[in-house]
Formats: C-alpha cells, structure tokens, sequence
C-alpha cells in the first residue's frame, strides 16, 4: 500500500505450513487413512480464520462461499484419491495449488479494502510451462506472454496479485515449478513485464557472506552479480534457487532481497554489474563476496593407469551415475588422466560405488582400473565471487587460510569462468574450514588476536584503553584488536570471538578456568580464524620471559614493558634478538625504559638512519624524579620517600626504588639496543640504601630507621645548593667508552634535567648528529596510563608493520 510504483504485481506463496499441509493430505488419502477429512478441516478453519480476522463485509462472505465451495471439491478429489490408493502426479499439483490460490484471493480483498484498485491472477491461466525432467519446468515464454495479454485486456487494474507456485501444461493441465516455486514465479513474471525491479520478500536482511548461523561475523552483501548469486544458491546459500536468476538475466532486471520484517535494511541487489567493483577496485573483497558449504557429501575415486588416454573412460563413468540417478555436485580430473574424482550426496555414494564396480568388473581384475574409493563425511566449500579466479593472490590467500587453519583439502575444483574455486574438505572441518576463510577475506588485514598476561594495574589499564578506543580503531584504521584471552597468576578467561572487555573482570570471576600458561598460548593462537597473534606480557616475571623465544620461533608477536628478558642473561638476550631479526614476527618493548615515552623508538629510529650514538643519559625512574625534585629547601630524605610512597610513586617497598636496579636495567637495554654487549653486573649501581638497612626486615622498619641517615644526602644536597647546582639520579651509557653506569649526579641548575617536575623522565641522546645540543625526550615516565599507553602504542606499531622485516 505504501510502495509509490505505478503499476505492480505481488506474487504470493501459500500460507505458513500450508504447502506441506496440503501434501500431507494427498499422502493420508493415498495411505487410506481416515485423518485426511480432520487434517481438511484444519486446513479450511485456518484460512477462514484469517480471513475473519482481515476482512470483513461483502469481500469476506465472498472469499467465505469461495473457500466452501473450494474445501468440498477437495473433499470429492481426496475421496477418489482414497479408494484409488494413489495420486497421479498431476492430482497432487492440483491440489497442492489451493493454498496460493487461497492466500492471493485473500491479499486481493485486503488491497482493495485499502483502497488500492487490485486484481488477483490464477497464473495458471497464464504460465505455460514445460516438464524438463529432473523434477524441473522449463516455461514458455511466447505462449506466456500471449496468454499474459489476453488476461490484462479483461481485468485491467493498478495492482495485481498473482499466485506462485502454480502453472498449466500446453494443454492445460494444473502443474507447479516445485519446490522454491513462488520465487521462480515472480521472476518468470518479471520478465514477461519487463519489470523495472523483482523484490523477493524474506526473513532475513539480505544474502549473506557466509551462513551467519556458521559465521558470526559474516555481513550483508549489498550487490552481487547474476552470476555470483547463482554460484552461491547452487553451493547451497540461503538466496535464491538458482532458476530464478534465469528469467530476469534476460533483461537485466536486477532482484532485491528485502526482509519483510526488517523494512530499514536496504537488502542485496542481484545485478548484471555489482556497483561496489567500482568503489572498491583493488580489495580481495571484491572478488570474493561470499562462501557457501554443501554438507554430507562423498568423494568417488576412480583411477588406474589404464584410463590415461583412454577415451570415453570419463562419459563411461558419469554414465554410470547418470543411470543410478545420483547428483554429481563437483568433478575433478588429474590432467595425467590417471584418476577422476567427483563428490555425490553422502546417501547416494554406495549405490555409485557399487554400480561403478559392476560397470568396470573387468578393467579392475585386469589391472587397468586400480581402484574405486570412497571417501565419506566430506563437505564441500565453495569461494564465490567474480573474476576472483583470474586474479592474483586469490586462490594464494585461500589456500593459506586453510593451511593456518590446519585443515586439509581433499580434492580442489575451479572452473574456467572465474566465478568459484571449490575445495573438499572433512565435514568435521567444514565451520571451521568456513571461518578461517571468510575471516582472512572479510576481518581487517590487521585483524590481530591479542592475548594479555597479567591483567593487574598496567594490564587492567591496558585493558580498560583497548575497550574505549577498539571500535574506533576499527572503524577509522580497520584495525581489529580483539582481545581473546586474558591470563592472570590463579585464573585465566579465554574466548573464541572475543571478549567484552567492557565486563572483563566480571566474566573472569564467573567464567575463569585455571590458569595454564601452555593452555592459554595455544587458544590464543590456535583460533585459525585471525591470521596475526600477539602476546602481551604486562608482568615483572622471569618465567614468563623465558617464553619469548619460543613464541617467536612459532609467529607469535611479543609486546612487553617487562625488562626481565632485555635485560637478563646476555647469551638470552642475543639469541632471542637474532631470531626476531631473521623473521616476520615483531617484538616491541617502548615501555620498558620510559613508560609512554618514545625512547625506544626514538633511538632505534636514529640507528636505522645511519646516526652515530655517543652518549646516553637520562633520569629513567619517575620514583626517583619525584624524591629529588622535592627534596628541597629543609626537607629531609626520609620526608619525602614517604611522602612518595603514600602518593604512590614507589614500589611497596622503597628499597626496590632507591637501590637503582631497576634504572640499571633500563640502562643495561638501552646499551645492547645500541650494540654493547654489557650484563647486568657490569653496571656499577650507587644505591641510595644506607648499607645498614640493607638488610632490615620489614618496610616500616626501613622507614622507621630512615631519618637517622638524613644528614649525610642532605649534606650532599646543600654542597650541590651552595654550586648553583641540584642533585639528580641517573642513569648513563657511554658508547664510547662501552660501559654504562647508574649514579647520583650534580647538575646546574640551567641544565634540562633541573628543569623537571612532579615524576617525569627526561632522556638526553647525544649523538653524530645531535652533537652540541642533545636531543632530549621529556615527559611522564611512571604510572599504569602512560604504560599502558606505550603498550597500546606498540600494538598500533605492530598493526603498521605486520608483514614487514623485523627490527
């Protein structure tokens, strides 16, 4: 009613069920069964019962005295197909027909009601059709269109609705186009219009790129070719059957699948030319638009030595299923002609197998046929899209998807016309065989799965970044950062889609399994349906580091801010480097020298360009930038540690702070990035722990006995004051010289570093270019956000650079 088309045509199916009711009632008369008369009477009050409730007045006691006279003609062709004990087929179609006869009527009255000037059509005073065989018609389109005009000169009006389903022989005789029919009916009355457009109303928004019950994740297609339709609804796509693309190629009469339910969806366009090979030239997606699976499938092999440049072996062969009356669903031949492959319905194979060995007895006892095998429980996956055959990287990126995945491919098919590569597959791989393809054609190419160790203050926060910026990401880079575990010390929550990372803590708590680091590394990785991986370390432990090497050597990207492996054993450290420099698997670690800070990146930058490093030197600990920019004035030492301790800056126990051994290992990783081959033990460490509290046993007697030793830094302090100077902790690497060291310095007080605040670093890069004025990077070097935001900086680096040489 609402459609502002001058003229249309609405083509209608029966009602819910009723198809299948009215077959029902054909096999209960047939099988003599009494219940036939009962199951009439359900079909009769369920149509009166709509009818009452959509029309009311004349048009309702109209299709009322209709729909009687209809039910006890019904009643009298039943009866006589009850005593009979059978139905000829053309019985059956008659009277399956009623209910498209029925439901038009119905939609008539209800338009006109509406005020629309509406006729209903029985398309069997106009579709002429042929049997074809094979449980098909072929229409005729001249006789059609005759009969077609001859219908309109007698009941002219604006609107017409018109029966599916439903059609006559040349002579006249009730027929249906089988099952699918109501959509075959619009398009063949679609194109004896010359319609502008075929709308086919469904449940669903439009065709899919894979079967969204299989694949989440899969979209709706706005465009598709003719012939990409008909390659998918043959392979077994919910679209359309594959007849009812026919009648409207003919006139470049494009079919919209709209959802009757879902009136804002635009739905697909099926088209002779899909509009988006135009927006988007260049993308895989464009010659791959969609998957389809065929399930419950066998492959038959036949092969010998004794076939190779035999002819009529293949015609031979297909003979003998053609007799059998199988469906051979795809072929496949060896181009030595040694053996022909073809896979036929699961319920159909061993009636083949067992013709074919009837067929060929003799070439098998002679040798020259070596064998007739089956392989049963296979499935068949079919790659859609057009030209996608005759284009680059096509079959390369299916065909490793599908090895990523571990899946193996039974047989292979592609035809000459570009529109589908076919594999064979296990059934039990087929959804999984499904989603790693579609995923590696429709998922960002950055798509990467992403697994967090130790979601504790860096990682929570990590975790907190990813949730408010992935979609954005998405959405603006089509980066995909989805998060597919996370690893704690006792629990671990893993995924297989993704986890919502809005409610992470919620569903570790109720969902969380035991934590197993192998367990964890393997779902991360073993998901088949993201082609990257990363793993990102937010711990301070060594057993975790110790797995870098191997998660490397398996292609698992490695971020971190955990200075445990850059830092340790030297032997470690260059193993694990060189095997990342051989390879195409990335290891980043910015935060773990300066927090957010681009230090690292910066230096590598430099060394890359070709510049020379003299000397680096920094305050590295934003602990101990905070203690020496307040420890001012008066104040004591002791003072300000533990006002640093309850504002946060420190570790638990200050000591861990105040001894310099974590500056020492952002200085030791700062050396071997610079090429020193330097442990740990050889940097000399001024610790800033008096010697006899070393050893004391608890934290608040550390803080307790910490004022006894103000004087001796306070002196330091007021010898530093007294020279125009300040005192600053900081770390150094001399390339030069080859060493590095970690010290209390005195620096004056128009120096870079007496100019810092609150807890900021600030790194000075004295290099061949940066001679005379250093180049310094300056900025918060402390506290979970700022790590947590050079870890999300190093995953958007990974993202840039998957595929490149590793640095």
């Amino acid at each position: 009613m609402e459609d502002s088309s001058e003229r249309k045509m609405v083509v209608v199916s029966a009602m819910a069920k009723v198809t299948n009711m009215m077959y029902d009632l054909i096999d209960r008369a047939q099988s003599r069964d009494d219940s036939y008369e009962l199951a009439l009477d359900a079909v009769f009050e369920k149509h009166k019962l709509t009818a009452i409730d959509l029309l009311d007045g004349d048009e309702l006691a109209s299709f009322l005295s209709t729909l009687s006279l209809d039910i006890n003609n019904l009643k009298a062709m039943l009866r006589a197909i009850y005593i009979a004990g059978h139905a000829t087929e053309s019985f059956s179609d008659f009277v399956v027909g009623y209910g498209e006869l029925w439901s038009a009527q119905i939609l008539s009255s209800v338009l006109r009601k509406g005020g629309i000037d509406c006729n209903w059509m029985d398309t069997r005073d106009v579709l002429i059709v042929t049997p074809a065989g094979s449980n098909q018609v072929d229409p005729n389109y001249a006789e059609s269109e005759k009969r077609l005009k001859n219908w309109l000169l007698q009941n002219p009006s604006q609107a017409i609705v018109a029966t599916g389903f439903i059609a006559s022989t040349p002579q006249n005789i009730p027929t249906t186009l089988k099952r699918d029919g109501s959509d075959f009916s619009a398009a063949i009355m679609g194109a004896l219009f010359r319609a502008q457009q075929v709308t086919i109303w469904t449940d669903v928004d439009g065709v899919y790129s894979a079967d969204p019950r299989k694949v989440s994740e899969a979209v709706i297609l706005n465009t598709l070719s003719y012939q990409e339709a008909w390659e998918m609804s043959y392979f077994g796509a919910n679209v359309l059957h594959p007849r009812t693309i026919i009648p409207v190629m003919r006139y470049d009469i494009p079919i919209v699948i709209r959802n009757v339910f879902n009136l804002f969806a635009p739905g697909t366009k099926i088209c002779r030319l899909p509009v988006s090979e135009k927006e988007e030239k260049q993308k895989l997606e464009t010659y791959v638009k969609g998957f389809a699976t065929i399930d419950n499938v066998a492959l038959v092999n036949v092969e010998g030595t004794g076939m190779a440049g035999v002819p009529g072996t293949a015609s031979a062969i297909f003979g003998v299923v053609k007799d059998v009356g199988a469906n051979v669903i795809m072929i496949s031949q060896a181009s030595s002609e040694h053996s022909v492959c073809f896979a036929v319905p699961d319920k159909e194979v061993k009636a083949v197998a067992k013709a074919l060995e009837t067929r060929f007895c003799q070439a098998l006892g002679a040798g020259r046929l070596s064998q007739v095998a089956v392989i049963p429980n296979c499935s068949i996956l079919a790659a859609v899209g057009q030209k996608m055959a005759s284009t680059p990287g096509v079959s390369a990126t299916l065909f490793n998807a599908l090895a990523t995945a571990n899946i193996n491919v039974r047989a292979i098919a592609q035809g000459c016309s570009e529109y589908n590569i076919t594999v064979v597959v296990k059934r039990e791989d087929c959804i999984r065989a499904l989603r790693a393809v579609h995923s590696r054609f429709y998922l960002s190419k950055t798509s990467i799965a992403v697994g967090i160790i130790g979601p504790g203050l860096i990682g929570a926060t990590l975790l907190n970044q990813l949730r408010d910026q992935a979609a954005v990401l998405k959405e603006k880079s089509k980066t995909d950062l989805r998060v597919m575990g996370i690893l704690g010390s006792r629990k671990m929550l893993l995924s297989d889609m993704g986890i919502d990372l809005s409610k992470w803590k919620e569903l570790q708590k109720e969902k969380g399994e035991k934590a197993d680091l192998e367990k964890f590394v393997q779902h991360v990785h073993g998901n088949h349906f993201i082609p990257n991986t990363v793993l990102v370390d937010c711990t301070a432990s060594t057993d975790v580091a110790e797995h870098y090497h191997d998660w490397l050597r398996a292609g698992i990207h490695v971020i971190t801010p955990n200075k445990k492996a850059n830092s340790g054993p030297l032997d470690k450290y260059l193993k694990l480097r060189t095997l990342q420099r051989q390879s195409f698997t990335h290891y980043f670690y910015e935060a773990t020298v300066g927090a957010g800070l681009p230090i690292m990146h910066t230096l590598r930058d430099l060394l890359q360009t070709g510049d020379k490093i003299i000397r680096i030197e920094g305050i590295f600990s934003g602990t101990l930038s905070y203690i020496f920019n307040n420890f001012v004035d008066t104040r004591a030492f002791s003072e300000v540690v533990k006002e640093a301790r309850a504002a946060g800056y420190t570790e638990p126990d200050p000591r861990d702070d105040l001894a310099g051994t974590d500056v020492a290992r952002k200085v030791i990783i700062l050396a071997r990035e610079c090429g020193l081959e330097l442990e740990l033990s050889d940097i000399p460490v001024q610790s800033l722990v008096p010697d006899p509290l070393k050893a004391t046993a608890s934290v608040d007697d550390f803080l307790q006995q910490l004022p006894s030793f103000d004087a001796d830094i306070a002196n330091k302090r007021q010898a530093a004051e007294d020279a125009g100077e300040v005192l600053r902790y900081v770390g150094v690497v001399d390339v030069t010289n080859q060493k590095g060291l970690v010290e209390l310095q005195r620096y004056n007080k128009t120096h870079p570093f007496a100019q810092l605040s609150g807890s900021d670093n600030i790194i000075a890069f004295t290099t061949e270019r940066y001679n005379k004025q250093p180049l310094i990077v300056r900025g918060p070097g402390a506290g979970a956000e700022v790590t947590a935001g050079g870890v999300f900086s190093d995953l958007l680096r990974l993202a840039s650079n998957l595929g490149a040489p590793s640095f």
